[in-house]
């Protein structure tokens, strides 16, 4: 579980940004920027962060009734080994994908972000989890997301390249994991990839 003052500051910054968005009380309006601000400075102390980092995480056109973002994941498994890219950003393995792209579902997304990462063409075969970051096993995130996980296939072989992001893409079995970028992708979530791969029959796991 995430720390409890981290889930306060976000809750505080959701109130805030849902209480912009439908008053039109310009008293109202005045209470919800003072909570906003609030929930800003103890997610910057929180973090450590800089306070424009934290107001820059919520563009302008997410603002109004705060939801969660949706990142998404995906699993393609090959002769008892499973895709893993590494990240430019930190030098760490992960499950190829991101924040999904408005416009697109999510199981196109996951297959966009795979191409992009990793020069693969697949399709998502079936979702086999659903994730509540905050409350999953990840290190705490100032972000409040979802993370949807999808096992895929592809017909035609080729081997990985590296893309815009990512700096190599592999194969690993699951007893020889390279060390993960922690904040995209936990053990658990590529232990849970195997066991759906092996079970047609397995349902889904969420929070």
């Amino acid at each position: 579980m995430e720390p409890q003052w981290l889930a306060f500051g976000k809750r505080l910054q959701a109130i805030a940004s849902t209480g912009l968005h439908f008053t039109s009380d310009p008293f109202d309006r005045e209470r919800f920027e003072e909570i906003e601000t609030i929930a800003n400075q103890m997610l910057a102390a929180i973090a450590d962060v800089p306070i424009e980092r934290i107001r820059g995480l919520v563009s302008e056109h997410a603002r109004g009734y705060a939801t969660p973002k949706v990142d998404v994941r995906g699993a393609l498994i090959e002769d008892n080994a499973i895709l893993l890219v590494r990240e430019e950003s930190d030098g760490l393995w992960t499950l190829p994908g991101g924040f999904a792209d408005v416009g697109l579902s999510p199981a196109r997304n996951v297959e966009k972000e795979i191409y992009e990462e990793a020069g693969l063409g697949v399709s998502a075969k079936c979702l086999y989890g659903v994730r509540h970051k905050a409350g999953s096993g990840y290190p705490p995130d100032v972000r409040d997301f979802y993370k949807m996980f999808f096992l895929c296939g592809r017909s035609h072989r080729t081997e990985p390249r590296a893309g815009m992001e990512t700096i190599d893409a592999r194969f690993f079995s699951l007893t020889d994991l390279p060390p993960l970028s922690l904040g995209r992708t936990i053990e658990n979530d590529i232990i849970e990839a195997f066991a759906h791969a092996a079970d047609d029959l397995r349902p889904a796991f969420f929070d």
